[in-house]
Parts: structure tokens; C-alpha cells; sequence
């Protein structure tokens, strides 16, 4: 989980679809990005420009599998999640989300946790 200042410095990030469907609800955007990334795993949701799922993205799913195998987790369990982590590997991206559980174990994935108030 990365601290208030290591925030700051993230310019880019790599929004995930349960962070991008709550974002009318987020109240800080000090937590959030200043240009907020989509990856194509997300477009069904996203009025923005997404990073594909490319030839390099591939590559890091195959890390992300070995993180995640290590880590116990089961990659068919979070398939898009693990997709979406391979963008964010692919273009040294870190990933914002409501749900960081949901990318841990991942070696080498910067993580940011959004809040979002209750309803």
C-alpha cells in the first residue's frame, strides 16, 4: 500500500472497473490520479482513452500468474483483475482501486487504495 507522498508523485495510474464505476462517489481526488488511465479490459464501462491489452501486457500477465500462484491465489479466480494488473506492469503504471485485496500477491504492482464513503 503506498503512502500519502508516493501518492503525489503518481501522475499516471491505472484505474481499475470497480474504482471507475464508484468514481462519482469519491469525494478525494487527492487520492486519485491526475491523468486517470483505463485499460480495454474496462472499456465496457469508461468514456476514456484505454491502454491495451497488448504484446507487452501479455508478457507481464505471465508474471502476474507466477505472483499470484506463488502467492496461493488463483488466477482464474481475478482473471480481469490479473489482466488489468498486466497493463498496469506493462506500462509502469501503478493501479488504483477500492479493492486492493484484490491485487495482492502480485510482485512488482504498485498498489493505491481509493476510498470511497458509504452509501
Amino acid at each position: 500500500m503506498a503512502t500519502g507522498r508516493e501518492r503525489e508523485q503518481a501522475h499516471r495510474g491505472l484505474l481499475d472497473t470497480g474504482t471507475l464505476i464508484l468514481l462519482p462517489r469519491t469525494d478525494d481526488p487527492a487520492g486519485l490520479p491526475d491523468e486517470p488511465l483505463i485499460s480495454t479490459i474496462t472499456l465496457a464501462e469508461a468514456d476514456f482513452d484505454p491502454l491495451p491489452f497488448d504484446a507487452r501486457s501479455a508478457r507481464a500477465f505471465g508474471a502476474v500468474a507466477v505472483s499470484l500462484r506463488r502467492s496461493g491465489r488463483k488466477r482464474r479466480a481475478r482473471a480481469f483483475d490479473a489482466l488489468i494488473a498486466a497493463v498496469a506492469l506493462a506500462n509502469d503504471l501503478p493501479i488504483y482501486t477500492v479493492n486492493p485485496d484484490d491485487f495482492a500477491g502480485i510482485d512488482g504492482l504498485e498498489v493505491l487504495a481509493v476510498d470511497v464513503p458509504p452509501r
